[in-house]
């Protein structure tokens, strides 16, 4: 089916590359598969996938490079499949975008449930791009947020968790609620994932740590936008 979503698989092990391949197909899926970064950015100059697999540990550069740009520049949705089970590289590989991260070894039909989460489509989305709040204007369009004196980048992942704060300002957001609305699959690494965004997106508004003024957590019940928002 030519409308089937496309997952590209980036990993240097061919058993790996195999046994996803077979399993997206048989679900459903198109595939490409590359054992090379090298390769797969050739491919991305002409074709941006669904959904895109990549591993960290490739013989020819780092994985994590290739994150970045996928989520930002691609907009392509990132599952990372990796080896490495350390808890830094899991923040790092969120920070910079991935959507999810699955430690191998892992069980193929655990990766297409992440995969047919991360696409399952959202709430409707207002068609402007523009939201104003506080001394801020965040861009959607563009990915940046303008305080006037400059232009902050996001990610396409810090994006998603921006826009619902700012679609619901001044009412609780629950774990539950941002899993649902953000196609997510519940448990410690949706957490995390939401963990790093939100830290990131206080960063980047230049707020306190200790006490937000915008993003308030509300322990043990969810999040709270604080700011008064104007959409255009």
């Amino acid at each position: 089916m030519t409308d089937a979503p496309l997952v590209t698989v980036l990993d240097d092990e061919p058993a790996i590359r195999d046994m996803l391949t077979e399993a997206l197909e048989q679900a459903g899926f198109r595939t490409r598969a590359f054992s090379r970064a090298t390769e797969f950015e050739a491919a991305l100059r002409t074709t941006t996938p669904d959904v895109a697999l990549v591993d960290l540990g490739l013989p020819d550069r780092d994985g994590l490079t290739l994150v970045h740009r996928l989520a930002l520049e691609q907009g392509a949705k990132v599952i990372i499949i990796s080896g490495r089970a350390q808890v830094q590289d899991r923040i790092t590989g969120l920070e910079l975008g991935a959507d999810d991260y699955v430690t191998k070894p892992f069980e193929a039909a655990e990766v297409i449930a992440r995969i047919r989460a991360r696409l399952r489509k959202p709430a409707a989305r207002p068609q402007a791009t523009t939201a104003h709040f506080g001394t801020w204007v965040a861009h959607f369009d563009r990915f940046t947020l303008d305080d006037g004196t400059q232009e902050i980048p996001f990610s396409q992942a810090e994006a998603e968790v921006l826009r619902l704060f700012l679609e619901a300002p001044k009412r609780l957001i629950t774990r539950a609620q941002m899993q649902e609305s953000l196609g997510g699959t519940a448990g410690d690494s949706f957490d995390r994932a939401m963990d790093v965004r939100i830290s990131r997106l206080r960063t980047k508004l230049g707020e306190d740590p200790k006490n937000p003024r915008l993003i308030k957590t509300i322990y043990g019940a969810g999040y709270i936008f604080l700011g008064d928002v104007r959409w255009a």
